[in-house]
């Protein structure tokens, strides 16, 4: 006489996890009570043998200790989230890099002409970068070039110009790069802008915090802030 393994598999969850622990306390009563009833009722001249018994009683065990697990990871995921949110706190009213290629030009008559940081994050260092700026409507207004760009992030400042020297107007600009290596081989790079952290989004069901940067940069997470300036 053997346990139906169908008792094993509701208990398993089908190999998923997040069973309600009262679902899970009344199948492993039950499974412990086929157990009880299968010795009380085995045939004498054919008994259960200790391996079968012993295979039985690991996968009840084996259960229980998935279920200990999944609190563990709970918990651990748990504590992981608030660590990301009070990351994520930390960072309201601070400046940041993130994926983007927009620049804003504003001017008054106390500061002069001011424009907003940007970046660029490379795999592989560079030889050379060469920065274009262009208005909305495609025009080049100001073109430099960087030199030499080690790997990862690297942050620079415009001062508004265009390349002869004259003020451009306030508004929103593109940037764009090209990379090139020793060889001159174009390499691949990912624009950065600048942008402000208003506030933050708890973590959601798949545990993403999200930071506020606005309505004209919506949400990012915390992994795609490249730089806090």
């Amino acid at each position: 006489m053997n346990i139906d393994t169908s008792v094993i598999n509701s208990i398993n969850g089908g190999g998923k996890t997040g069973m309600p622990a009262s679902q899970s306390d009344e199948l492993r009563e039950s499974f412990m009570t086929l157990l009880i009833t299968q010795l009380e009722n085995q045939d004498p001249l054919n008994p259960m043998e200790n391996a079968e018994m012993t295979s039985q009683l690991a996968q009840i065990n084996t259960v229980s200790g998935i279920e200990q697990l999944n609190d563990t990871l709970n918990g651990i995921t748990a504590q992981m989230n608030a660590g990301q949110t009070l990351q994520a706190t930390g960072l309201i009213d601070k400046a940041v890099l993130v994926p983007g290629n927009t620049v804003k030009v504003h001017s008054d008559d106390e500061s002069g002409v001011y424009a907003t940081p940007f970046g660029i994050e490379l795999d592989r260092p560079a030889e050379n970068v060469q920065l274009t700026v262009t208005s909305q409507s495609g025009e080049v207004v100001y073109e430099k070039s960087l030199g030499a760009v080690r790997a990862g992030v690297e942050s620079f400042s415009w001062n508004g110009t265009t390349t002869d020297g004259d003020p451009v107007a306030d508004g929103s600009y593109k940037v764009s790069y090209r990379v090139t290596d020793a060889e001159g081989e174009t390499l691949q790079s990912d624009a950065l802008n600048y942008a402000l952290v208003n506030g933050i989004t708890p973590a959601d069901e798949n545990g993403s915090v999200k930071l506020d940067l606005g309505g004209v940069y919506g949400q990012v997470t915390l992994d795609q802030v490249k730089q806090i300036l």
